[in-house]
């Protein structure tokens, strides 16, 4: 994965904050740093002045203010906001989060929530990198058109649409319908409802 990410783990505690960033530093994912966030009113300075891709947050800490002001105040609309869970919490509180790490999670367990974080971060970051005409074609390549279905519907050349899917192919590194359809729904370029049309 080519994309680094800024993370930011806010526990009051300082065992528990060192010991979440300690495990992040031995996962084998490229992030370029790892703030530690001691208390509310730190988190609230830091998040109008700096772009973290991913927030680890415990959901209790003392003094926090609600996940929908985090958004808000946030310079980074498309932050990951991940629940630290070290104890029992309602599933009303954690259900807004992209994920939930608890503390009883393993290494790997860990790992894989927040490469699937990754994974749609960088996903959303490269949706900004196709131009209107080759998202498209991408919306086109999903609903199952041929090329020729594509160029006789946007009124291009069959060799146009050749050349646009090659772009796509390059700047998104999928190279499988299925691989393309979920990169659409999660920067919504199509619904899920839409994508069940087209089936």
């Amino acid at each position: 994965m080519n994309v680094h990410i800024k993370i930011a783990v806010a526990e009051s505690s300082v065992i528990v904050r060192t010991g979440i960033v300690s495990v992040l530093q031995q996962l084998s994912i490229n992030h370029s740093g790892i703030s530690e966030i001691e208390d509310a009113e730190q988190l609230r300075s830091l998040l109008g002045r700096q772009k973290y891709d991913l927030l680890i947050i415990n959901p209790l800490m003392p003094g926090l203010f609600s996940l929908q002001q985090m958004r808000k105040e946030s310079v980074n609309h498309d932050m990951k906001y991940v629940a630290l869970q070290n104890s029992l919490l309602d599933n009303s509180v954690l259900k807004s989060y992209d994920e939930i790490i608890s503390l009883y999670d393993s290494t790997e367990q860990i790992k894989e929530k927040i490469n699937s974080l990754i994974t749609q971060t960088d996903s959303a970051g490269n949706s900004e990198s196709l131009t209107v005409r080759e998202k498209e074609i991408t919306v086109c390549v999903i609903k199952g058109m041929t090329n020729k279905q594509i160029a006789d519907t946007l009124c291009l050349s069959t060799h146009t649409v050749i050349s646009h899917r090659r772009n796509i192919t390059s700047k998104l590194q999928i190279h499988s319908t299925a691989g393309l359809t979920i990169f659409a729904i999660v920067n919504k370029l199509v619904t899920l409802d839409e994508i069940k049309k087209y089936q």
